[in-house]
């Protein structure tokens, strides 16, 4: 149990300290190529569904009713990003690692296995030959 939640506080802080990344690929990647469609800010893409829309200069909506589409795939491409980041630096190399460890480890156990399987049978083998003296040297007298 323990492990467990520092495992999840690891990747909590993690997580965390891509914010900074993630936003800067955004801002410096992705809006850019966006930009070269129409404009570099995504906040600005929306759609007016009850009309007539009007905004503030603050940018708040002053009448209408405005689906800002535009945030929300900025959202969503910073947390695709995020998680792809995360999973490819962090979840599948450590993954790999894990595994490699309990192939290790199995093999490990395999090898002391099979050791203890031979010794067990020389083992047996002693035990039948000593009774087997026994047995001879009891005929003898």
């Amino acid at each position: 149990m323990r492990g467990n939640v520092v495992d999840l506080a690891v990747a909590v802080v993690i997580g965390a300290a891509f914010t900074n990344i993630v936003n800067s690929v955004v801002k410096g990647l992705i809006n850019p190529l966006v930009g070269a469609i129409g404009t570099q800010n995504l906040d600005s893409y929306s759609t007016c569904i009850k009309e007539p829309c009007t905004l503030n200069a603050d940018g708040t909506v002053k009448s209408g009713v405005q689906i800002m589409w535009g945030s929300v795939l900025g959202a969503t491409l910073s947390f695709v990003i995020t998680a792809a980041v995360v999973y490819f630096l962090m979840v599948l190399p450590m993954a790999k690692y894990l595994a490699r460890v309990e192939a290790r480890r199995k093999a490990r156990e395999g090898t002391h296995e099979l050791v203890e399987v031979t010794e067990l049978e020389v083992l047996k083998e002693i035990r039948d030959a000593l009774v087997a003296q026994r047995g001879n040297g009891h005929n003898q007298r």
